[in-house]
């Protein structure tokens, strides 16, 4: 018989329906292996800050400590000494280290993820590389497994995290078993089908600034950098400088992003064919518009509304 102890973080502000959804899961999928002759049992064990002064507590070895999301920004923006020692003494004990959502915060101050590939939630993507600008990540996905390090994107991922795990440690037939229980899709997802461009506004720099808020409105015209450098009152090459320092992309990168938000909000909001969108969002070839769109969202335009407006006919 395999037991397998977890350990799941009730930190300050942390969402309690995934801390309880985490142990509902688990306990769920021990029954299903119970019912199939399948040795294998998991127990959950919810700990909150107090109990980490618990030397009992923290001295036993867990397989997996997972940290769950949050909705406050003061739980994750700075470091949790308590939480942080725990997580490094668990990891050198063999532990699993899993995060959800804003949980990534916490892996990443203990140091243990600096050779990791991460994940967290798309909007908060900013907020985690001004805390570690070193730290490796893709948004555009919902989950990586690492190995000893596993982090989740998005705030409803702590259910992706929570299937990754019982595949783990029990197999896949009971993950599918799940998945109808809790008529939940099991199947492979990306974070970037969800993903929003959101132009970060608060740089401080006046002139880059000037030339954003002029493409906000402008997306869909012909842009030039010299135009762009004039309108920002810089020379070409100290506009294109200080334009990806402030925003992360070079401006044809940024105009392109602009572009494909706006053509994904068409495709939700409104019926008309992709290839009318294309066109009004400031591409001349359809065909480019089509094949920017797959690589930044990560679906075609059609399998995009069908996922996302069931109410409307694909184009």
């Amino acid at each position: 018989m395999k037991h397998y102890q977890i350990a799941v973080l009730a930190y300050p502000h942390s969402l309690l329906s995934a801390v309880y959804g985490f142990a509902e899961t688990f306990e769920l999928a021990t029954e299903a292996c119970t019912e199939i002759g399948l040795e294998v049992r998991i127990t959950t064990h919810i700990l909150y800050e107090a109990d980490l002064l618990n030397k009992q507590a923290t001295q036993q070895p867990y397989h997996a400590v997972l940290l769950p999301p949050s909705l406050e920004k003061a739980s994750y923006s700075e470091k949790n000494a308590s939480i942080n020692d725990f997580l490094i003494a668990q990891h050198r004990q063999g532990a699993m280290l899993c995060s959800a959502c804003a949980g990534a915060f916490f892996l990443a101050y203990t140091g243990i993820t600096d050779k990791r590939l991460m994940t967290t939630h798309w909007a908060l993507e900013g907020l985690f590389k001004e805390h570690f600008p070193k730290q490796a990540m893709d948004t555009s996905k919902i989950l990586i497994n690492q190995g000893d390090v596993i982090s989740a994107g998005g705030m409803m991922s702590w259910v992706d995290l929570a299937m990754e795990l019982v595949q783990a440690l029990m197999n896949v037939n009971i993950v599918r078993q799940l998945g109808k229980t809790l008529v939940v899709d099991t199947g492979k997802r990306e974070q970037r089908y969800y993903q929003q461009f959101q132009p970060n506004f608060d740089h401080g720099d006046a002139a880059i600034l000037a030339v954003q808020h002029h493409l906000q409105g402008h997306f869909a015209e012909l842009q030039r950098t010299e135009s762009m450098a004039a309108l920002a009152k810089l020379t070409p090459r100290t506009f294109l400088r200080r334009f990806s320092k402030c925003t992360g992309f070079n401006p044809n990168e940024y105009l392109q992003r602009l572009r494909i938000q706006a053509a994904c909000d068409k495709l939700e909001e409104t019926t008309q064919p992709f290839e009318s969108i294309a066109l009004e969002v400031g591409y001349e070839d359809v065909g480019s518009c089509r094949k920017a769109f797959q690589k930044i969202m990560g679906l075609t335009p059609s399998a995009f509304r069908q996922r996302f407006v069931s109410s409307i006919t694909a184009n």
